[in-house]
């Protein structure tokens, strides 16, 4: 299946980060789990709904790591469909480093093959995304 070109899509997106209960002998109590519900605006419009597991140093304060998942859910500059991402984020003195990807195969409807890489800014309060993606040629 032959891709179209990259593409760039920007917005913002309001997102609610809640602890959740730790399991019985599930996992490791340093190891927290967290829902994740996001609303996007922009290029991306809809709704992201996941799950993040994360820790934080012990012995320095600051430091830490996540794991999440989360699928979106509404329209991409018009396109209809979902698709998974997946985040691997570590953060220390010197900020935060997240590498989140679309996960192949996850996309569905007009979305269906989507490849791409979203990247997270936030100013004060605010979130901020860019999303570089690319899509099967339709052809």
């Amino acid at each position: 299946m032959k891709t179209i070109g990259m593409h760039i899509t920007k917005g913002e997106f309001e997102v609610k980060v809640l602890p959740q209960p730790a399991e019985s002998n599930v996992g490791d109590p340093m190891i927290g789990r967290l829902s994740i519900d996001k609303t996007l605006t922009g290029g991306l419009t809809g709704v992201s709904k996941g799950q993040m597991l994360g820790s934080q140093s012990e012995t320095e304060p600051g430091k830490g790591g996540y794991v999440a998942m989360e699928r979106f859910v509404g329209t991409l500059d018009g396109k209809k469909g979902s698709f998974l991402l997946q985040h691997i984020g570590t953060m220390d003195a010197s900020g935060a480093v997240m590498d989140i990807a679309v996960v192949p195969g996850s996309g569905a409807d007009e979305l269906k093959g989507i490849e791409g890489k979203f990247t997270i800014k936030v100013e004060g309060k605010k979130h901020f995304y860019e999303f570089e993606y690319k899509l099967p040629d339709p052809k």
